[in-house]
């Protein structure tokens, strides 16, 4: 029996009949209204997101198989965190937090595309994933609720698969979100002042010797990398010419 094949990339539970599939799927004879409505059940639980939808059609019979493809896991991260990025220094800024049953349900998701064999596992996937982005899960440490999840601290949510929070629990959630993008950027000036004192008090030293003392001060490589090399560069050039002039003497 002879298949054709329409894939498209629509907007989670949002699909039309309106391009692309619509046009797509009109010429194969089949109910677009039952595609659609079968295609926007399947992505509900990726509203706001692009999700990559297969279409296939039996040429013969008009029957039709959907297949659904699923965005990063990092892309769901963000979705649920409600966040554009992750964070470009995860060890030392936590930009939001996730509850467990958040975590659960990503990992259901992206179920046939991670390596864990239970949902244990899967889940402990996640939260690495989190981990690398530098989000917290329960209020936590990624890395300590690893350890939780080892000892056993969400097994019932776990195993009913639970994976809906209260309105209450989504409030604190935004709440904590806005508390630590503040944090962040109270923190981001105070080692940007910081930095630049330092660099200034150094100048003319090698630009090694101000990295290691930036270090020292533990301010976060990203922020080094952007403020050191511009400030490195002028003195190189104001150091180079006497140099030059000497030479030519």
């Amino acid at each position: 029996m002879p298949k054709q094949t329409v894939e498209a990339l629509i907007n989670g539970g949002q699909a039309t009949a309106a391009p692309p599939l619509g046009p797509a799927l009109g010429p194969l004879g089949v109910n677009i209204g039952e595609v659609i409505a079968e295609i926007n059940k399947k992505t509900a639980e990726f509203k706001g997101m692009q999700v990559p939808v297969k279409v296939i059609v039996d040429s013969d019979t008009k029957s039709f198989e959907i297949t659904i493809g699923t965005p990063p896991a990092s892309a769901l991260i963000k979705g649920e965190a409600k966040i554009d990025k992750g964070s470009g220094t995860p060890n030392t800024e936590k930009i939001a937090d996730l509850k467990i049953e958040q975590i659960i349900k990503i990992a259901k998701m992206k179920e046939d595309a991670l390596l864990g064999k239970s949902l244990k596992e899967k889940v402990k996937e996640i939260i690495g994933t989190c981990n690398s982005m530098g989000l917290m899960v329960e209020g936590v440490d990624a890395t300590e609720a690893l350890k939780m999840v080892d000892q056993g601290k969400f097994d019932e949510e776990i195993r009913t698969e639970k994976t809906d929070i209260s309105a209450e629990e989504m409030k604190e959630l935004e709440e904590e979100r806005k508390k630590l993008e503040k944090e962040m950027k109270e923190k981001r000036a105070e080692f940007e002042a910081k930095s630049k004192k330092i660099i200034s008090e150094m100048s003319g030293k090698p630009r090694s010797d101000i990295k290691a003392k930036l270090v020292e001060e533990k301010i976060p490589n990203q922020l080094i990398e952007e403020l050191l090399p511009a400030e490195a560069a002028e003195e190189g050039k104001g150091d180079a010419k006497p140099e030059a002039a000497e030479k030519k003497e």
